[in-house]
């Protein structure tokens, strides 16, 4: 197994510059690649999560809602399918094997709050951590790839 790998750590100073950092992180992801995404609430994952996915549909205004609710949102891209999941309102880590989040093999799939399913952690293969820096302008972004 491969160590762990610091990919990128910079600064966003905002939305553009989160949407561009997220269409550039996208074109790294590959077939199977588990994408946590990791940050306090409003520290952007959603957001990060938008650009990825309408980077990999190919459509700059796809409608990217939140899966807070729904748990799972699931998109078809031309680079194959597409999962996003928050589980922040998981009532138990075994609700992630109802899920099918980490059934399909070719899938890309970002997961926000992935530390709420231990076997989701465990399956991660990127993780983007985000925090807004004190004075809470922009945001703070690494990429490791594990």
């Amino acid at each position: 197994m491969e160590p762990t790998r610091l990919l990128r750590d910079t600064f966003l100073p905002d939305d553009d510059a989160t949407a561009r950092f997220g269409a550039e992180l996208a074109t790294t992801l590959r077939p199977g690649d588990i994408v946590s995404l990791e940050g306090d609430l409003g520290a952007g994952k959603t957001a990060m999560a938008r650009a990825i996915l309408r980077a990999l549909s190919g459509d700059p205004a796809l409608e990217v809602p939140s899966p807070t609710f729904a748990i799972l949102q699931p998109y078809d891209t031309p680079r194959g399918p597409v999962l996003h999941a928050d589980l922040y309102r998981l009532a138990d880590a075994a609700e992630v094997e109802e899920l099918g989040l980490l059934d399909d093999p070719e899938a890309i799939v970002l997961v926000e709050w992935a530390e709420r399913a231990p076997s989701v952690v465990a399956a991660v293969t990127v993780t983007v951590s985000l925090a807004i820096p004190p004075g809470g302008a922009g945001r703070h972004v690494s990429v490791q790839r594990n």
